[in-house]
């Protein structure tokens, strides 16, 4: 048994607009339509995303390339980074290092690492207690569901390779069984 995470596909930044109405970019647009071969295996009956306008995109084009329904649940969402809404980049990746070193801590309001990771593992392992799924969700939660597929201790390290990255993982052993590949832009 077999079902995969990926993470949304590269987004158009627009600092005006709340980060969970991003849409992809046109690049975002080639990964997500190229990634049914690394994020889908034919026992995969369901794709479930998070509610976020990105990751809703990118299993919309999943879906067409699999002929499935997406379904949508709002606990495989991103942190809850809301307290400081869009930072610029150097900015962001600071506090994105503060966030995995100190998971126990709000680092400028942001959720808490560990609560973060308690929120995904628990809607992932709901919605893998049926069967094999490909979960469309984001890079933080991802890095924070690998660590407690693995065993070890929450890291920046298990972060992914680049938005539109995929692993994949035993549900019912609880392990990855592999880490984070990058779907390639076609």
């Amino acid at each position: 048994m077999v079902s995969s995470f990926l993470t949304h596909a590269e987004v158009v930044v627009d600092p005006a607009v709340p980060i969970e109405s991003w849409g992809l970019s046109h690049e975002g647009r080639a990964r997500a339509r190229a990634a049914h071969p690394f994020a889908w295996t034919p026992d995969s009956r369901r794709i479930v995303s998070s509610t976020e306008r990105k990751a809703v995109e990118t299993a919309d084009l999943l879906a067409l390339a699999v002929e499935l329904p997406v379904e949508q649940d709002p606990l495989l969402g991103e942190i809850d980074r809301s307290a400081t809404g869009y930072l610029p980049p150097s900015e962001f990746e600071a506090v994105v290092d503060a966030f995995f070193a100190e998971p126990e801590q709000s680092v400028r309001g942001w959720e808490r690492a560990v609560d973060a990771q308690e929120r995904i593992v628990a809607a992932v392992r709901r919605h893998c207690a049926t069967g094999d799924v490909t979960i469309v969700s984001h890079g933080a939660v991802g890095a924070l569901l690998l660590a407690h597929l693995r065993g070890v201790p929450i890291t920046r390290a298990l972060d992914q390779p680049g938005m539109g990255s995929v692993f994949r993982f035993d549900a019912p052993a609880w392990q990855a069984t592999s880490g984070w590949r990058r779907v390639p832009a076609t």
